[in-house]
């Protein structure tokens, strides 16, 4: 459908109207006699005025033309689409993975291949980035500090994106567990208490920081924040040593008490990812968080018409000009 935004500009159309009706008529100019011996030249000149009367009147169409063609343009026609409903779920999802330098330990596996935890963090995190569509993501980076790499939003690739260009160390070879989980709830108290979700990942323990976890959990409680905690790293790796290759565990140093704790505090659950087909069924089972209830939006698209009526009285303006020069 085709709707106006100035539609008061229609009633424009009627002051040519009321210009007629309330300005005096201008006094024709008195015509002096004139004998003309020559009947054929006076009867050419009949025809000569004639046609510049008509000329006139042509003329006067086409300004009253570009005067209704500019008033349309004015009125800022737009076509109206057709309702467009958008994707909208009403969960804000703050992301919060750990960069600390035990990210580095190289216990998991992608095509048999062994690689560090925070590349296999990447790949799973990265495609659940992607099946996000329609909710508010944002990512928070910890070590011994904790910083936001990117706020609250709709756009998935930007946050795709600042978590692939993450590196380990980046902020520090420790790990603030309860500096991390702090941030992510300052941000996201602003956003209805409903939606509040915080999804932590980490391979260690809390020994960096202002806050401890608990602490900061019992404030994400208060604030209505679900936190998901997720325990990273393999059970046992071989290691080289004097002795030959011995077997280790490289996640002795999860504190796995304090991130059932935290998960439990604030109405969440804690998961425990040793390979990474582990960590994809964790994300696989954060996807069926179940949505809240909130009301449907929608899109019209809306294509300005204007141009048109514009272009066509500067194409009647310009005809006009010709036509009096002429």
């Amino acid at each position: 459908m085709i709707e106006f935004l100035l539609p008061w500009v229609g009633f424009l159309i009627l002051l040519p109207v009321l210009v007629y009706w309330l300005l005096p008529v201008a006094k024709a100019p008195g015509s002096a006699a004139l004998r003309v011996p020559f009947y054929h030249a006076i009867n050419h000149l009949a025809e000569v005025r004639q046609q510049q009367s008509s000329w006139k009147s042509l003329n006067s169409v086409l300004l009253l033309l570009v005067y209704i063609l500019l008033l349309l343009a004015s009125a800022r026609p737009q076509w109206l689409g057709e309702p467009i409903l958008l994707p909208v779920s009403g969960r804000d999802l703050m992301l919060a993975v750990d960069l600390s330098g035990s990210m580095e330990t190289p216990d998991l596996h992608i095509k048999n291949q062994a690689v560090d935890r925070l590349t296999v963090v990447k790949a799973v995190l990265g495609e659940f980035i992607e099946r996000r569509k329609g909710d508010r993501l944002g990512l928070v980076l910890f070590g011994e500090q904790a910083y936001l790499q990117t706020p609250l939003t709709f756009d998935r690739k930007t946050v795709k994106t600042m978590l692939n260009e993450s590196l380990i160390g980046l902020a520090g070879q420790k790990t603030a567990i309860g500096d991390a989980i702090g941030l992510a709830v300052k941000r996201l108290r602003e956003r209805p208490e409903e939606n509040r979700v915080l999804i932590l990942l980490t391979d260690g323990a809390n020994n960096a920081g202002a806050i401890l976890p608990q602490k900061a959990a019992e404030l994400a409680q208060q604030a209505g924040v679900r936190i998901y905690t997720i325990g990273v790293g393999a059970d046992e790796m071989l290691q080289a040593g004097l002795f030959g290759a011995q077997r280790v565990n490289p996640s002795r140093d999860l504190d796995e008490k304090t991130l059932k704790q935290v998960a439990k505090i604030t109405g969440g659950a804690y998961f425990r990812a040793r390979d990474m087909q582990g960590l994809v069924q964790i994300y696989q089972t954060l996807d069926e968080l179940e949505p809240v209830e909130v009301e449907q939006e929608t899109f019209r698209p809306m294509t300005p018409l204007y141009p048109w009526p514009l272009a066509m009285a500067l194409v009647l303006a310009l005809l006009l000009g010709i036509r009096v020069k002429q």
